[in-house]
């Protein structure tokens, strides 16, 4: 079976090998040509996927720019991704030209399915009617289903495997075809009523999130007015056994889904007349977060004399979460150009992004700076960093991540 996926990115490339390591051929499309030239050098740029895992599926993986190639494909598989605008409303700039590229190539029998998370009515509302222009009718001629993505980067406990398949077929027959695909690489494929019950429920799971972390950034602040750890609150919570599910505070949400899907509910809720104050009060909750942890930095520097204009600040992180590399919605991000515009004197370091473009910094070496920056923020707690290091050396030290709990220091606070 020769399968096509459309997207080599944190989705779609783990997927790809999946389905390679399975035993099928896969055309690895994107229209990046770095990362087209890389597969085919048989090189990883993600973390999940390392260098030896592609070697030995060299003849099963395609790598490709030309959505020509996906037309000997029995199915093609869309991982593109979908992010907002600068209004923070839905983009689906991706998504849409992908569609009309399959298009192109599509033939009667193919299977699509829609995997970029995305708000419902998509699949049957926009997908179903460019992939239609053929001539060809979804759920007759062709099939067509959305089967949420659920990988979680850097984690190793659930995989694709193991995570249980959403799949919702516009037609039942288009939902058993999905299934028959998914079936080999996923040890449960769940299937939905509709392809509308699955985007709703990719959304869900991830607003469930939001909210929580929402709850518990919103904790963070009050706390910090209380004089009250906000650290011992939540591990005093935890020992619940039941009635209570631990949610840790931070500098805020980043990543490809939980900053995004609260607004793409909520777009697609006002265009029912329906206005979901507590969802877009919780992403409103968690945008704004970077900033408040601005704030704790500029108190902190305020405390030893020293305003953020001209001061040394060096951020350690600069990815959404430890581990990898991705910098998609980073709380870091914020936070840098914040204490950029007031003057501050601002590095950072992560193992994983060796450049901000964005920002114009480059990753610092982390030793040769502590001694000489005013202050040090934890923005991502990355593995490998001796954090009571950090503290010995920094003359002041903020911790947005609470890997410093054990340790007691004057020149140190934290969220």
């Amino acid at each position: 079976m020769k399968i096509g996926v459309v997207g080599m990115g944190y989705v779609g490339l783990p997927l790809a090998v999946a389905f390679a390591e399975a035993g099928q051929e896969v055309v690895c499309l994107d229209t990046d040509n770095a990362k087209v030239d890389a597969l085919r050098a048989g090189r990883s740029y993600i973390e999940d996927i390392s260098d030896a895992t592609l070697a030995p599926l060299g003849a099963n993986l395609h790598p490709s720019s030309d959505y020509a190639d996906l037309a000997g494909c029995v199915a093609v598989i869309v991982c593109v991704p979908t992010p907002l605008t600068t209004a923070r409303e839905p983009n689906l700039d991706y998504l849409l030209a992908a569609a009309e590229a399959i298009a192109a190539v599509l033939s009667a029998g193919q299977l699509v399915v829609l995997e970029s998370t995305t708000y419902p009515g998509t699949t049957r509302d926009r997908l179903a009617p460019i992939l239609e222009r053929t001539g060809l009718r979804a759920g007759t001629d062709f099939h067509l289903a959305f089967s949420p993505e659920r990988i979680d980067p850097g984690r190793t406990d659930y995989t694709i495997r193991t995570t249980p398949k959403l799949v919702g077929g516009l037609t039942d027959a288009c939902a058993t075809r999905a299934c028959e695909l998914y079936a080999p690489i996923c040890d449960e494929v769940i299937v939905v009523s509709t392809p509308e019950t699955a985007e709703l429920s990719k959304l869900l799971e991830n607003i469930f999130r939001s909210v929580n972390i929402a709850l518990v950034n919103e904790l963070a602040q009050l706390c910090n007015r209380l004089g009250i750890d906000v650290w011992e609150v939540v591990d005093a919570a935890a020992t619940k056994p039941f009635g209570f599910m631990r949610f840790n505070p931070g500098p805020g949400m980043g990543g490809h889904c939980l900053p995004v899907d609260p607004f793409y509910l909520a777009f697609k809720a006002r265009q029912h007349d329906f206005y979901p104050e507590f969802i877009e009060l919780a992403g409103k909750v968690n945008q704004a977060q970077p900033g408040f942890c601005v704030e704790l930095i500029e108190r902190a520097l305020n405390g030893v004399g020293k305003p953020v204009n001209g001061s040394r600040i060096l951020i350690l992180g600069a990815s959404y979460k430890g581990g990898i590399g991705d910098t998609r919605e980073s709380p870091a991000l914020k936070i840098i150009g914040r204490l950029q515009d007031l003057g501050g004197e601002v590095s950072y370091h992560d193992p994983f992004v060796p450049e901000l473009r964005g920002h114009g910094l480059t990753s610092v070496e982390l030793e040769p700076v502590l001694a000489s920056t005013d202050l040090a923020a934890i923005v991502t707690a990355h593995p490998g960093i001796d954090y009571a290091n950090v503290v010995a050396r920094a003359a002041q030290v903020v911790d947005f991540r609470g890997v410093t709990r054990d340790i007691e220091a004057e020149n140190l606070s934290r969220l």
